[in-house]
């Protein structure tokens, strides 16, 4: 099992015809730790709609002749993808397009909805037809359904959030209008902001929007609606505050590029106070402190300033390799390649290792066993979130409990697997001093759902039916 977050959305609307494709690609650009399984624009020039989309890294998939194939245009809306919901196929690469009565769609989703099943079943049942596994699709369905009644395609979205549960960061194009949508718990982050030319810009991460060299203007607040169009932006906010806000707290402590800000909140900053609680909470005596790249880094610092010790780079990270935790494949061989040890910083050293997150331990084992044999004579790991005891049904892809190595075994236990001579975790009971506050979802830490858990709970669950329904099929001759 590997687990895997998430998705990143972009979206573009500029005054007049404009290198719109250039503008989604760097924000894409800048959005592509958070999914690197695929990736997609879609283009709307004067109400034509032109897209690309394929499996691969941004830079790999719209190569220069493919952008420049793109036309100008006044809206675009982009999508990278690592799916926690459907396989790994071209068909289930974003933004979804819709064509239907009252014109067209483009849609981009960041999250999982926690009701898919359920809807999709109402859906085929209904007569709709699918051609992803991923659960978009449910929602371009819902909105498509909804804007048939509608009088525009915002009050559209509105009705359709009546019917979605869980999480979801939408970026919408219409042929006249740009929409962003938040679900009212908030659980992914969503911003946006303006560029010097007059452009709106909507980014999962405010990093992205000064990537293109917008400012930000603030977060889209769980709930609203912004719809953006020749005639400025409106916010609706029918959905706000029905829900206490449950933004992921993983994503400050692995998710978000540390020079982002969700929510009012620096992720750099929110690392840095988990290095510090950690220094509080399991204090060792150690010579140096060091994180591993680049998630750890930032809670290094903090441990390191805290504690007293000093800061060193123990652990060099290939720039030229994605992250492991979202990577496809098997994760042991990309540990090998993405990570080097610095012997000169390490050797005969007590080390005090920062890292996010263990969750099954082949990862962290590798690293430990990767500064025992640079010559460190203790390595004392710290972690700088709480063990992964849940499920998440939210759009971090933990989906069984057997998988998780903190149900099965003690925290010493889990020491002596990855060979460590001590661990400590961030206490569940200190998350909120990450962000100064509540308003988050710490699930699967905690256990404590904000909404129902699903009737299925498969990851996979849209690929086993298609499969069973390609069995019968067969096995009926039809």
């Amino acid at each position: 099992m590997s687990i895997h977050e998430e998705c990143g959305v972009f979206g573009v609307i500029a005054p007049e015809p404009a290198d719109v494709a250039g503008v989604a690609y760097y924000g894409l650009y800048a959005l592509q730790h958070r999914g690197q399984e695929s990736c997609g624009i879609v283009v709307n020039d004067d109400g034509v709609f032109v897209s690309h989309k394929d499996l691969g890294l941004v830079s790999e998939v719209f190569s220069g002749d493919i952008l420049s194939r793109l036309p100008k245009g006044t809206m675009a809306v982009g999508h990278v993808r690592y799916g926690t919901t459907g396989g790994t196929n071209r068909n289930n690469c974003q933004p979804i397009e819709v064509n239907h009565q009252k014109g067209r769609m483009a849609l981009a989703h960041n999250g999982n909805l926690s009701n898919a099943a359920e809807l999709r079943n109402a859906l085929e049942l209904s007569g709709a037809i699918f051609h992803t596994t991923s659960d978009t699709e449910t929602i371009a369905y819902i909105v498509t359904r909804e804007r048939l009644k509608a009088a525009s395609i915002e009050e559209a979205v509105s009705m359709a959030m009546d019917t979605l549960d869980g999480a979801y960061s939408l970026v919408l194009m219409s042929p006249q209008k740009l929409i962003c949508a938040r679900d009212p718990y908030g659980f992914r982050p969503l911003c946006y902001g303006r560029t010097a030319d007059g452009a709106y810009v909507v980014a999962s991460e405010s990093c992205a929007v000064k990537a293109v060299g917008g400012q930000v203007v603030r977060d889209v607040e769980p709930g609203e609606i912004l719809v953006f169009s020749r005639d400025g932006v409106v916010s609706r906010k029918e959905h706000c505050q029905k829900k206490g806000k449950k933004l992921c707290i993983f994503e400050y402590i692995y998710f978000a590029r540390p020079d982002s800000v969700i929510d009012g909140v620096s992720v750099h900053l929110a690392r840095y106070r988990a290095g510090k609680v950690l220094a509080k909470a399991h204090p060792v005596e150690a010579d140096v402190v060091i994180g591993v790249p680049d998630s750890g880094l930032d809670a290094a610092i903090g441990y390191s300033e805290e504690s007293g010790l000093p800061y060193g780079i123990g652990l060099i990270k290939n720039k030229y390799i994605g992250r492991t935790f979202i990577a496809p494949g098997d994760r042991l061989d990309k540990v090998k390649i993405k990570l080097a040890a610095v012997e000169e910083a390490v050797k005969g050293k007590r080390i005090v290792l920062i890292d996010d997150s263990i969750v099954r331990g082949t990862t962290s084992g590798r690293i430990v066993g990767l500064l025992r044999e640079a010559g460190a004579r203790e390595i004392h790991m710290r972690v700088s979130s709480p063990p992964f005891l849940h499920p998440c049904y939210y759009g971090t892809d933990i989906d069984s409990q057997e998988h998780l190595l903190a149900c099965r075994h003690t925290v010493p236990e889990i020491a002596d697997i990855i060979g460590a001579d001590s661990l400590g975790y961030l206490p569940a009971g200190q998350l909120g001093a990450l962000t100064g506050g509540g308003g988050y979802c710490s699930a699967c830490f905690t256990g404590d759902y904000p909404t129902r858990i699903p009737a299925d709970t498969r990851k996979d669950r849209f690929e086993r039916r298609l499969s069973e329904k390609k069995r019968d099929a067969c096995s009926s001759g039809g």
